[in-house]
């Protein structure tokens, strides 16, 4: 069984601030930590390993010093490390960091074999769109979990996994073929601390780096700012209404029932097939 994790290194602070044109997290200077929400899931699958055999990848995407977490999460106990870093990534988005991930657990199934599941934390403390997990699952054609409080049961010879689901009305209890894609809660499980033997790994362990050519992608326009709507918001700008809204004078109309007959007329004249719309429809009941 393969497993692999999304992680994302954030800032360990609340003095963060915002680049005033990019409108990006200007990180220098500011301590970091693994995504909390993220070691809630390498902790699921370390169970998981631990419990059904196999081996755990960790990935993430960010600039050569989030090599840290990744080391980090080798110390807890996972299998390997693999870094995507690279410039094409800066100032990426959910749907340009969505897009990397995914071309980079693809080059990590044709290097270390399929992952049954991918794990992400719900969200991440720096971004807290709860986006990534599921446009990743999205991108791999997986089916994903999302909200996730616990594992009730995973079948590894039937290939599936059961899992809890915290929703508005309770909790919902589904079950799934794998592979799928499961993002976990906070508080689902206790976060180990990890042994000596696999600190003493980590701290010999060569961390796998990839660049954007290396994880396989060959349009880095979908990547970075270029790649990233949200952020350059002129791309979602709407375009200036060339007609005006019409005006009804209220002075002409004092009575309330004269300003309703102005407005119904004036929306009449408007949209001609909407009177012909509302008889047809009251002649219905």
């Amino acid at each position: 069984m393969h497993i692999v994790v999304c992680i994302k290194q954030v800032p360990d602070s609340a003095q963060i601030r915002v680049h005033p044109v990019t409108n990006t997290i200007m990180r220098q200077g500011v301590p970091t930590i693994i995504n909390p929400y993220d070691l809630f899931s390498l902790e699921e699958a370390l169970r998981l390993r631990d419990k059904f055999g196999g081996e755990v990848t960790v990935l993430t995407m960010g600039p050569p010093m989030a090599s840290e977490s990744l080391r980090k999460a080798l110390t807890i106990g996972a299998d390997r490390g693999v870094l995507l870093t690279d410039r094409f990534f800066a100032g990426s988005d959910t749907l340009a960091t969505s897009f990397a991930l995914a071309q980079a657990i693809r080059r990590i199934g044709e290097d270390f074999g399929a992952p049954d599941i991918v794990f992400a934390g719900k969200q991440t403390i720096d971004g807290d769109t709860a986006q990534v997990g599921p446009g990743v699952a999205k991108r791999l054609g997986l089916l994903q979990l999302t909200y996730v409080s616990a594992i009730a049961d995973f079948d590894l010879n039937d290939k599936s996994i059961t899992i809890e689901r915290r929703s508005e009305g309770g909790v919902q209890l589904l079950k799934t073929k794998l592979p799928c894609l499961v993002t976990m809660l906070e508080g689902s499980n206790v976060v180990r601390r990890g042994r000596i033997e696999d600190a003493l790994r980590a701290a010999r362990a060569d961390i796998i780096t990839w660049s954007a050519k290396d994880a396989g992608i060959e349009d880095v326009t979908k990547c970075g700012l270029r790649g990233s709507p949200t952020v350059v918001k002129r791309v979602f700008a709407p375009p200036p209404r060339a007609e005006k809204a019409a005006l009804i004078d209220t002075n002409a109309h004092k009575a309330a029932g004269e300003m309703a007959d102005a407005l119904i007329e004036a929306m009449f004249a408007h949209t001609e097939s909407l009177e012909g719309d509302l008889e047809k429809l009251a002649a219905g009941f």
